[in-house]
């Protein structure tokens, strides 16, 4: 049976489920459909900041994350035992100075929850085989032939959107040289338990977070990383780039993966009825955990412009949403590669990059303006 709909989501990532999560509380008529089986999405994201609780807050998801996550209030830049910069969030005008760490896997179970809350469901294993726009909307061809038509199709299916290839719209921008090894670990010793750290080391960066339940995410940059991390390999990359005074001892690999990151951002976000959101729109260095952070942002700003389209209001409110959030994502592509080529270099410019770093990171200025930048206050 074909379906009608007045926004079709493709895409049940954070990104996806938060643009149909506001657009049905609205009171729109949303379906969602995704490529993969449930639960099987990588648990990549594991940072959400203040300004993505904040946005959340109205449409009942916030105080399950809350809940459920891990609450840090600092994040530090170090070279080994070194602090560089230190940059804490507890003086910050929000109802949430921290960073909340929370896998993402997590953070989709309690959007699913809410979703299927507001009586929608998600139609899974399915892929969009075609698209075609007309004047009135546009109708997609699923896998199992048959055909959900829509007022607008949203774009969130990830960096190789199928949506945006449909609209025709180019995906600007390069690879980083390196890859980078994801795992969840138990530790014990040499890491500060109240800091999402990011160490520099002419061998890459890593950074290390806590998890709830014990755990601590561990990304870093490696030329070649294994398709599974193992024990021996992440302690090795905690030896070589982490705390030398008191050695930080791998006990447990829970999960760990490896992919590889791009640097790009969609030419335009709207193609008609056709509009992208999060990594179909720009992807980038997890160097100060922005990624899922600014595609909530995204999905949140969307889902609220069509709900307004949607009551009578003038499509080029869309036009509007994608005027103003690609330079937000430029901004933020651009923070993270900076974060990413200064916790690279080598070591020739490794003592002055310290002491210039030392140096700002004393300043009260130099820290509020970094707190506000990572915790996404900044784009309120």
């Amino acid at each position: 049976m074909d379906i009608a709909t007045e926004v079709l989501v493709v895409g049940a990532g954070p990104v996806g489920l938060t643009a149909a999560v506001v657009t049905a509380q609205r009171g729109r008529a949303v379906t969602v459909v995704d490529a993969q089986a449930e639960g099987a999405n990588t648990s990549r994201a594991a940072v959400v900041h203040s300004r993505t609780l904040e946005l959340l807050e109205p449409y009942g998801v916030t105080s399950r994350l809350v809940a459920h996550g891990t609450r840090v209030p600092t994040f530090t830049v170090r070279d080994r035992d070194r602090l560089l910069v230190r940059v804490p969030f507890g003086d910050l005008p929000t109802p949430y100075p921290y960073t909340l760490m929370l896998s993402q896997a997590d953070t989709e179970a309690h959007l699913r929850a809410r979703l299927k809350e507001l009586g929608v469901e998600v139609l899974r294993p399915r892929t969009v085989t075609a698209v075609a726009e007309d004047p009135s909307g546009v109708t997609a061809t699923l896998d199992d032939r048959r055909h959900v038509r829509a007022a607008y199709l949203v774009g969130a299916d990830g960096m190789r959107s199928t949506v945006r290839e449909h609209a025709g719209i180019a995906f600007e921008g390069g690879t980083y040289a390196e890859s980078f090894a994801l795992a969840d670990v138990r530790l014990r010793g040499g890491v500060p338990a109240e800091e999402v750290i990011l160490y520099f080391s002419p061998a890459g960066l890593v950074v290390v977070a806590p998890l709830p339940g014990d755990m601590y995410r561990i990304v870093a940059t490696v030329e070649e990383a294994p398709r599974e991390p193992d024990l021996a390999f992440v302690q090795a990359l905690l030896d070589e780039r982490g705390p030398r005074a008191e050695r930080a001892v791998v006990e447990e690999v829970v999960w760990g993966s490896r992919f590889r990151v791009h640097h790009r951002i969609a030419a335009t976000y709207r193609s008609g009825r056709l509009l992208l959101a999060g990594d179909a729109a720009h992807v980038h260095s997890p160097a100060g955990g922005q990624g899922m952070n600014l595609g909530i942002e995204d999905a949140v700003t969307l889902g609220e412009t069509l709900a307004r389209v949607l009551d009578g209001g003038s499509p080029d409110l869309l036009d509007a949403y994608a005027d103003a959030r690609r330079p937000v994502a430029e901004e933020v592509v651009g923070l993270a590669s900076r974060l990413t080529r200064l916790a690279t270099a080598g070591r020739a410019v490794r003592p002055l990059r310290n002491a210039v770093m030392g140096l700002a990171g004393r300043l009260p200025r130099v820290r509020r303006a970094l707190s506000w930048q990572l915790s996404g206050l900044s784009r309120r």
